[in-house]
């Protein structure tokens, strides 16, 4: 406990001795052979392998150790000593297991056979690889392809993932939901519509040059702490950042980095945020409004002057909806942004200044934006802003969403996309001889919304913990086992695998980290970060069990099974060479993976390239659109009596939905995931006490009943209105239809719920 506001916080800095600390413990908890601690100095080098965490960039000059806590943490867990042998499964019914949480259920190992889930007893059953290819091609051929979905997790290369797409639509169907649904969509949409990409604008180098640095509902150091590094080096320079986030993260405060020896020892903290500004969840709009009038108000005041603040020369060159925004922004009343934002008109017009007195500045971004039901004009309006200073496609400035898993946005690059629109369908079918089906696939949420109505007869999962991470969870789980057929490709057991189809595969695939041992030499593959530069990744390790399969091999035997032959699709070939499905991508995307094979170890990675940034705007009008908010609040929802919004959050000791351990160091809380995060405030206004426990109840007033109870009452620094609480124990609480109105993307980050006591 803190002293003063008697909250649960953690007052030391981002990295250090804690982050070392916290790498050692997970190892010793796994058991890794030393050798497994040496493959961590080969991690996100060039010659080494691409960690299989967050998607943050590897730089040309890089560190003798280029890991982060988080990074290192995912690498051990995948290397861990423990084995999920046919032996535990023997020990154990499906039914039992799904009594385990889902950190018990990854720390019984990695997989070792395929298995097959026998219904009768309720186990899973070693299979033959041979047996499970046949088998699941049989059924897939009985199918109709429209009624079956094949989902894509944020590590698949780019390589396995160019390969399953292709799969997909020669068998008939463009159903291929990605983990990007479920974080990153909204960014795909609204920077494709306002910008013409559908990524960001940044590079590393333009952290060298910028000014400032905005945050938006972004916690990098639990995320992609090795963006720490960038940070530091920007702010020892004079860049200020300002962040607005409802969650003080320590991160973005306050740093000392395990690589300088004198600061570790010293413990010489560098103070990252100059401004933290706690927004209530949803108010982004409300913020971002905020500080546009502020420049046009400092704009109104130069122009008096002489001088200017906005860059109306390049508003009137590169840019359309100037005018209808300017007055809605004009028209907008404080008092309302004040209301909305949770934030004073003192506090936004401070940050403002910090943007109008830079002459760049790099927007940043994360889930907090997009996961909203206006997730869409959070992020337009943001780009809105830096439009208003000119401060996209030029150095040192631009839009840099930090993305999640390590090869998410990699995926979409090379056709993991439900929308048909977004590939060369053409290409496809010249090169390949087959005709690709024009219809659009579905998306996370409408895969959801099919297995939901019984419409689905399979689901492949390529990877992640679907079922786990998706919205309506209890109502998914119920429906699930209503399909013909469920297949998991995975490396770990997940609460996901415990619901089957009634016929039923588990196929265990290598890590990232091991080697391919197909052909008896390393394969390379490839995967994309953040900043839209591609790496090579070599896996040089020796494999959990000599049964296991590389997920582009398992892919190639599945469509093996499934496919007529068609000599144009050599799938054994390109399981055993991913150079030659390298030629294949660059043959369907020439402009952008031009000698692809000749520059996958390009120390810092070889940079795709991006319209946007040189100013040349792939959008309807040919032009950087200024896009005018119909909405202040992004919750997509009113505030009510007794109504709270719950922002769903992750620990530090968590990758998306792997839990490697209890300790959420940079939030002080320790032992437990089963809690509500409410401020002091709010625990006095509703009677509560601390340590009680709770349940949190829906409040989206469609009649359904979700709740969760058994939370314990945690006193922590949050905004009024809002409660926070971990992910995903609480996603029964999201309604599948509460999702961002552009993308579908599921609103995680504000939904509507009450406290009921004796929960």
């Amino acid at each position: 406990m803190a002293k003063g506001d008697a909250t649960v916080s953690y007052d030391g800095p981002a990295g250090g001795w804690g982050s070392l600390r916290g790498i050692a413990r997970i190892a010793g908890k796994e058991g890794v052979s030393p050798g497994a601690l040496a493959t961590l100095l080969e991690q996100n080098k060039p010659g080494g392998f691409a960690c299989v965490s967050c998607a943050w960039t590897k730089p040309v000059d890089h560190h003798p150790v280029e890991f982060c806590e988080n990074g290192a943490k995912a690498t051990l867990w995948e290397l861990t000593s423990r084995e999920a042998t046919p032996d535990v499964f023997a020990r154990h019914t499906v039914t039992e297991l799904k009594t385990f949480s889902d950190y018990d259920l990854e720390q019984l190992g990695r997989l070792t056979h395929p298995m097959r889930y026998d219904r009768a007893s309720d186990h899973y059953v070693p299979c033959s690889w041979d047996e499970a290819f046949a088998e699941i091609g049989r059924e897939l051929k009985g199918m109709d392809p429209k009624k079956t979905v094949f989902y894509t997790s944020g590590r698949a290369s780019l390589e396995t993932s160019y390969c399953w797409a292709l799969f997909a639509r020669a068998y008939g169907h463009n159903n291929l939901p990605d983990s990007s649904n479920m974080c990153h969509e909204t960014t795909s949409v609204t920077l494709k519509k306002v910008i013409g990409s559908p990524v960001g604008t940044v590079v590393l180098d333009d952290f060298k040059h910028c000014d400032a640095i905005f945050f938006f509902g972004q916690n990098t150091g639990s995320n992609s702490p090795r963006f720490l590094h960038v940070l530091q080096a920007a702010v020892r320079r004079g860049c200020r950042i300002v962040t607005f986030n409802p969650v003080r993260e320590r991160g973005l405060e306050s740093m000392i980095n395990p690589q300088e020896p004198t600061a570790m020892v010293t413990g010489h903290e560098t103070a990252l945020s100059c401004q933290y500004h706690q927004v209530k969840p949803g108010g982004d709009i409300a913020v971002l409004l905020g500080l546009c009038k502020h420049v046009l108000a400092a704009d109104d005041a130069a122009r008096a002057d002489g001088r200017h603040v906005i860059d109306r020369a390049f508003i009137a060159e590169h840019t359309v909806g100037f005018e209808e925004f300017e007055a809605r922004v004009r028209a907008v009343e404080w008092a309302e942004i004040e209301r909305v934002s949770g934030l004073t008109r003192g506090a936004i017009e401070a940050a403002g200044a910090v943007y109008v007195e830079a002459d760049k500045t790099i927007g940043i971004y994360g889930m907090g934006l997009t996961q909203h039901v206006h997730g869409f004009e959070n992020i337009s309006t943001y780009v809105n802003l830096l439009l208003m200073k000119g401060n996209i496609g030029r150095q040192g400035a631009g839009i840099s969403p930090v993305r999640g898993h390590s090869n998410v946005q990699g995926q979409r690059t090379v056709g993991i996309a439900e929308k048909p629109e977004l590939v060369p369908l053409d290409r496809l079918a010249e090169m390949f001889d087959f005709t690709p089906p024009r219809e659009k696939g579905l998306n996370t949420v409408e895969a959801c919304e099919g297995i939901l109505k019984g419409e689905i007869d399979a689901f492949i999962g390529l990877g992640g913990n679907f079922l786990r991470a998706v919205p309506e969870q209890k109502a998914m789980e119920e429906a699930w086992p209503g399909m013909r057929m469920t297949v998991q490709i995975a490396t770990k057991l997940n609460r996901g695998h415990l619901f089957n189809g009634e016929v039923a595969y588990l196929l265990p695939c290598l890590g990232r980290s091991e080697m391919d041992h197909l052909t008896g030499k390393p394969q390379v593959v490839t995967m994309e970060d953040s900043l839209s530069c591609v790496h090579g990744s070599v896996g040089k390790r020796t494999p959990a069990s000599e049964h296991l399969k590389s997920e582009i091999e398992i892919v190639s035997r599945i469509a093996e099974a499934v496919l007529p032959q068609n000599p144009k699709m050599p799938w054994g070939q390109w399981a055993r060479d991913t150079a030659m499905v390298r030629d294949l991508i660059e043959k369907t995307y020439p402009e952008q993976f031009r000698d692809f094979n000749a520059r996958i170890f390009t120390p810092g990675g070889f940079y795709r390239g991006n319209s946007a940034r040189e100013r040349h705007w792939k959008t309807e009008s040919g032009k950087a659109e200024f896009v005018t908010p119909d909405a202040l609040s992004a919750t997509g929802y009113e505030d009510a009596p007794g109504r709270m919004s719950l922002i769903t959050m992750r620990s530090n000791d968590q990758f998306n939905t792997t839990v490697y351990g209890y300790s959420d160091r940079l939030r002080g809380i320790e032992g437990k995931r089963d809690v509500l995060l409410i401020s002091p405030r709010e625990i006095e206004r509703h009677g509560l006490t601390v340590g009680e426990r709770v349940a949190l109840v829906s409040d989206a007033g469609d009649g359904i009943d979700r709740r969760v109870g058994g939370l314990e009452v945690m006193p922590f620094d949050l905004p009024d209105g809002c409660v926070g609480g971990y992910y995903p124990e609480l996603n029964p609480l999201v309604p599948l239809s509460h999702h961002d109105r552009a993308s579908k993307t599921p609103a995680y980050k504000s939904v509507p719920v009450r406290i009921e006591r004796g929960g």
